[in-house]
């Protein structure tokens, strides 16, 4: 007998709870909209609906973890635009974001797949491009969403060895501990995204809390103890300082540390069919989560860029991670350093969690489109486990290999890295494309819940736009004349990536792929 079926909240008590046959369904099926939305999308629901708005939304704020990227790569966009940039460019960043995220809430809820962008795109792109276009944007996504693992198990890591080197002076930074860091926390985010996989809405709880905890203990600290700038200088100080020759294109390169901050407006999405009426509650749990982080992460720049103090000490400093330096100046305290930055650590370990959820079920939805080699052994969901277990262990694979790269070296570790930012924004930039050229051929658009009305087009253009800017801003080095280790390599790994899924579905995903518009039933 199982005693998960029975209540122990009373001592010596056994009340016998087991669920009804229409609350198992209810948790396995979600409403009778999610019903509706499977059954018209052609969809088997495989995946159990664990999570309700309150949990799904501290499940975004922490994949999402604005403020605490703000806090580790503010200071590298001050060469490019100087402290007014800086905050500039996060407003303006913010602001065009809000509209990209709206324009996506709007589109989750006509589709509320997990597949996310490249279903959109097979759905809402002209009929003779659907499926390459689709294909394309399938690839970009599930490897930007694997590196993107990659990268936050790797950010975690740097938080660890600045502790050690807080405690341990004498300690230098080897390549061959942050792989072997990386590889031990990956494993960790892997057992509780299988074993413990039933408790991640309650985990997300927790984090929420530490996560709004960490906020006000790091603005209260830096704000109460830290140097103080004039906000003269703070607000209008726009500096070219890697000799660009323009401070406005220096200020525009300086664009990519808000992206990188505030990327991710899709990273829920990918929970579509493991939330309960999704096609309702997601649209608004995107735009909650868009309110809520970008605001904390304006706050947290505004106040690193009145209280950073000396500059150079910051990017000079042994641990690695210039906050670090930041709040030991301020707090002149080792033991205080020590407690914020584990505090830190453990926030990027919960969104590490977070991020094997994400990506893992992005892959499982392309594999069982038939998009991926292995599609039927990634896509499948073992009985009563009800989570994508294969892609679950290929993400830590995926991530294990990508982070032995740091041994040899750390260049070529960030050209693999760097396709999350450009494989995110291209698909956006697709996604959103194809849906005005649908609503501009004044085609029907699929039912939806959540819909941005006559204002949508509009919206979508806006967004549309600045994506087109960012884009091409991605792809510039972080100072002109670059040397191959100051290079942006993004370029490189763009384009290879393209090349190769291309040439895949030229010999065998245009055989094998299907195009999820074709399992579309009509209403």
């Amino acid at each position: 007998m199982n005693t998960d079926d029975f209540d122990t909240k009373t001592p010596g008590v056994f009340e016998q709870t087991a669920p009804t046959d229409s609350e198992k369904i209810g948790e396995k099926y979600g409403t009778q909209h999610d019903r509706k939305d499977m059954n018209r999308l052609g969809k088997l629901q495989q995946l159990r609906r664990n999570f309700r708005f309150l949990s799904i939304l501290g499940y975004a704020l922490i994949l999402g973890c604005t403020w605490e990227y703000a806090l580790l790569g503010t200071l590298f966009s001050l060469p490019n635009g100087g402290p007014g940039g800086a905050i500039w460019m996060y407003l303006i960043v913010a602001f065009f974001f809000y509209f990209v995220m709206l324009s996506m809430a709007e589109m989750t809820s006509m589709a509320p797949t997990c597949g996310g962008q490249y279903h959109w795109v097979s759905e809402f792109a002209p009929r003779q491009h659907q499926k390459i276009l689709s294909f394309l944007v399938g690839w970009l996504v599930v490897l930007a969403w694997q590196s993107g693992m990659v990268v936050t198990a790797y950010s975690v890591t740097q938080q660890i060895e600045a502790l050690i080197v807080l405690a341990n002076p004498s300690y230098v930074i080897q390549g061959w501990h942050g792989a072997l860091f990386t590889i031990a926390i990956t494993l960790f985010c892997i057992f509780f995204n299988t074993f413990l996989i039933r408790k991640l809405p309650l985990m997300e709880g927790i984090a929420l809390a530490l996560h709004a905890l960490g906020f006000f203990t790091f603005i209260i600290v830096l704000w109460v103890m830290g140097p103080r700038g004039s906000a003269k200088q703070v607000f209008t100080d726009f500096e070219d300082n890697n000799g660009w020759g323009s401070v406005g294109l220096a200020t525009l390169v300086g664009l990519l540390s808000p992206i990188t901050t505030l990327i991710g407006a899709d990273s829920v999405c990918h929970l579509s069919e493991e939330l309960r009426d999704a096609s309702y509650t997601l649209p608004w749990c995107m735009i909650t989560t868009a309110s809520i982080n970008y605001v904390l992460g304006f706050i947290m720049t505004i106040t690193f860029m009145f209280t950073v103090g000396d500059v150079e000490s910051a990017l000079r400093t042994a641990t690695g991670q210039p906050y670090v330096q930041v709040i030991l100046n301020a707090t002149q305290s080792r033991d205080a350093t020590i407690v914020l930055t584990a505090t830190m650590a453990l926030l990027l370990l919960f969104c590490a969690i977070n991020q094997v959820t994400t990506s893992s079920r992005q892959l499982f939805a392309f594999a069982r489109d038939n998009g991926l080699p292995y599609s039927a052994f990634l896509s499948y969901v073992r009985p009563g486990w009800d989570i994508p277990l294969n892609a679950v262990v290929v993400t830590l694979i995926f991530t294990a290999l990508a982070s032995l790269i740091i041994i040899g070296s750390t260049i070529a570790f960030t050209i693999i890295t760097s396709l999350v930012g450009i494989g995110l924004m291209s698909s956006y930039l697709i996604c959103i494309g194809c849906l005005i050229s649908r609503r501009l051929r004044q085609e029907p658009l699929p039912p939806s819940r959540f819909s941005l009305g006559r204002a949508g087009l509009y919206i979508n253009i806006m967004a549309f736009c600045f994506l087109c800017l960012a884009w091409v801003m991605l792809f510039f080095p972080s100072a002109p004349n670059p040397t191959p280790q100051s290079m942006n390599w993004v370029i490189l790994i763009f384009g290879s990536t393209v090349s190769f899924s291309m040439l895949y579905y030229w010999l065998r995903g245009r055989h094998k792929y299907v195009g999820p518009v074709e399992l579309i039933k009509s209403e």
